[in-house]
């Protein structure tokens, strides 16, 4: 039998990363071996030729960025990262000197606290650039990346210092070309040119319930020259030549976007599992692996073999190119920190994640105003106030921007395109699903995005946003048009059961305020965070700015709840609890109680998240266990309200989907108002 040295370096290596990941899903009983063995070839040419990434600083700024898309093949990057001596970073970016991905991590593929999840997962691993799993959201992600790579360049080179040149390459399935968001993505990325994006397409054609004609017949390649690609193919995913050239025809700095089309076949090697759903998603079983071992000349009982020449070429390439890139661009950026000081000061806070000094210094105060400004209105004003501060806040709508107010209307903000990449007014077309993946892109890049739509459209971004939270990405979502008080619309464009839907997202923060002056302060609380996403919840219609000389501070919203209003006496009779545009509809109330001799609190609570994060004294201050007489107020389901109410509560809300009148006829209509919640106070006090 054939040693594993008898062969080439080059397929020495490919052999270690297929034989790596059939190992780890066999010893775990569970994984996908085949796409990692056969997309090996790709993997190695990537990365230990092509990547301009130093291993040793896995988070420097101008890297190339490789995307598995395809992350049920995540034992090929775990291998790679394995094979380049990736070092795993602290929570403060800086390298441990410990490997991301030691082998006895590989070892542990799919179990608890190994490196190596199932999926790869943005933070936990280094050298995973975005978190994913779901198809299409990693190719919708890389979008991002390049729109951030393309903006950064426009910012901040200068003749004679390119400091933002760096390629994304994404490693994409049938499964990805499938998936409705890379049709909104690759669309918008052919439409804005972005040459520094490069898509390897894994044509196998094989899913788990068989071959892609069952439901995929589509010519991929006329699709995306249609979309204003260039596409390459390649015949043999195991021609390395073939690949290099096509590879090397990828130009980032060039004028359009690139697929390369690699034909493989599924767990390439294994002469009796092409093609096969099981060597798709599932173990091989011993007996398989000991007959693909033996055809790659392998030691057959050898399980993990990493072999030392193997290490030792990727140290002479990988490891060796990566930091001389990175050195080099070191000097670069000294010496333009010498001549560009302002611009350098900006990139490293763009890189540890800070704000400028003072952002938040010209967010204006509204005053008191019964007619009030619809909370989308006062978002608009404040947007600008604070992006004009940050320049590297970066957004737009799903084609809604006069209506969310979201464009950014100061002179320098511009619009991103094509012919002006330094713009920060991005248009996404309607392509929800594109624009919360592209915002995480934007984020992972270090930049501030932000998004904006009607709340009723969350549901077409919901897989992003909930990647957003999972990686813990600060970016910042604008959903208006919050509830019935759409109006005329109707049943279809009226939220109903979406914001209970995205509270129960964990690690996101949902803020829906109640005035204009809590719109400021919710942006203050949205842009400190670094580890959260955050949803605005804004109304279309007006809501009275409230007189804070009469009510409480809306500094009270970084609280997540507050007494906006207190009882007459202590302790209260009964609580009121509004969010957002009912926050007028208890205060209201509260009024109507006073006349029949019932004292009542009203609390604002914008946020649950928020609430929920301070100390028990505070929560029980504003909420104390003993008045159980409360009533809710919001135009949603009650869903997750019990929680505050407790066994007396009463919820005034939405039982089931809207309807098309008038936004004033249909509170009427469906109880939301401050009579039905007077007589809810008084049924909650035992007196109805």
């Amino acid at each position: 039998m054939a040693e594993p040295h008898t062969c080439s370096i080059e397929q020495l290596a490919i052999n270690t990363i297929r034989t790596l990941s059939m190992d780890a899903v066999e010893a775990a009983k569970s994984g996908h071996p085949g796409t990692p063995m056969a997309l090996a070839p790709v993997g190695y040419v990537i990365f230990n030729e092509i990547l301009r990434y130093d291993p040793t600083h896995p988070l420097w700024v101008n890297r190339d960025r490789f995307v598995l898309s395809c992350g049920h093949a995540s034992m090929l990057l775990y291998s790679l990262l394995h094979l380049a001596q990736v070092q795993q970073v602290d929570e403060n970016g800086r390298p441990t000197g410990e490997l991301a991905v030691p082998l006895e991590h590989i070892r542990q593929f799919r179990q608890l606290h190994s490196r190596c999840p199932g999926h790869p997962e943005y933070r936990h691993t280094s050298g995973v650039e975005v978190t994913t799993g779901p198809l299409g959201q990693g190719v919708g992600t890389s979008v991002g990346m390049a729109i951030a790579g393309k903006w950064l360049a426009a910012r901040y080179n200068r003749p004679g210092f390119d400091l933002f040149n760096y390629g994304i390459y994404v490693l994409c399935s049938d499964g990805d070309l499938m998936e409705g968001i890379s049709s909104e993505a690759a669309s918008l990325a052919g439409h804005l040119k972005l040459g520094n994006l490069c898509w390897i397409y894994d044509d196998n054609q094989i899913t788990i319930e068989g071959h892609t004609s069952l439901a995929f017949s589509e010519d991929v390649a006329t699709r995306f020259q249609a979309y204003g690609w260039d596409v390459y193919r390649v015949g043999d995913v195991n021609d390395l030549d073939s690949l290099r050239n096509a590879l090397k025809r990828f130009n980032p700095a060039g004028e359009r976007p690139t697929l390369i089309i690699v034909k493989s076949i599924i767990a390439w090697g294994a002469p009796n599992k092409q093609n096969t759903h099981e060597a798709h998603g599932a173990p091989l079983g011993e007996e398989e692996i000991r007959l693909t071992k033996q055809f790659y000349g392998w030691p057959v009982d050898a399980k993990f073999l990493v072999p030392p020449e193997v290490l030792e070429h990727f140290r002479q390439g990988i490891g060796t190119r990566g930091p001389q890139f990175r050195e080099q661009w070191e000097s670069l950026f000294a010496k333009y920190a010498q001549s560009y000081p302002q611009e350098a000061e900006e990139i490293r806070k763009i890189t540890s994640g800070e704000l400028p000094e003072a952002w938040d210094r010209d967010i204006p105060t509204f005053p008191a105003d019964a007619k009030g400004l619809a909370t989308r209105a006062s978002s608009g004003k404040v947007l600008n106030a604070v992006a004009k501060r940050i320049p590297w806040m970066i957004g737009g709508s799903a084609d809604l921007a006069p209506s969310n107010n979201t464009l950014l209307t100061f002179p320098e903000a511009g619009h991103f395109a094509a012919n002006n990449y330094a713009g920060r007014n991005l248009h996404y077309g309607i392509r929800e699903h594109a624009m919360g993946a592209i915002s995480n892109g934007l984020a992972l890049c270090g930049l501030r995005p932000y998004a904006g739509t009607f709340l009723v459209f969350s549901d077409y971004m919901r897989p992003a946003i909930r990647l957003a939270a999972l990686m813990e990405l600060p970016v910042l979502h604008i959903f208006t048009h919050d509830s019935i008080g759409v109006g005329e619309d109707g049943p279809t464009h009226q939220p109903v059961e979406h914001v209970a839907a995205l509270r129960a997202i964990p690690h996101l923060v949902v803020i829906r305020p109640a005035d204009a002056n809590e719109v400021a302060e919710a942006y203050r609380v949205a842009l400190r965070m670094r580890r959260n996403p955050v949803a605005l919840i804004l109304t279309r219609q007006n809501l009275p700015t409230l007189d804070r000389s009469q009510y409480a501070s809306a500094a009270g919203l970084a609280c997540g709840a507050y007494i906006l209003a207190e009882a007459s006496k202590l302790p209260p009779d009964v609580i009121l609890i509004g969010t957002g545009s009912e926050v007028a509809v208890c205060l209201a109330a509260r009024e109507l109680l006073a006349q029949d001799g019932i004292a009542a609190r009203v609390v604002s609570m914008p946020s649950w998240e928020l609430f929920e994060s301070q100390p028990e004294e505070y929560r029980r201050s504003v909420l104390p266990p003993e008045v159980a007489a409360r009533v809710a107020v919001e135009a949603g389901i009650a869903q997750g309200w019990e929680r505050y109410l407790g066994p007396k509560g009463i919820f005034v809300g939405m039982k089931g989907f809207g309807a098309s009148a008038p936004a004033g006829v249909l509170m009427k209509h469906f109880g939301i108002t401050p009579e039905n919640v007077a007589a809810a106070a008084k049924k909650s006090l035992g007196q109805a």
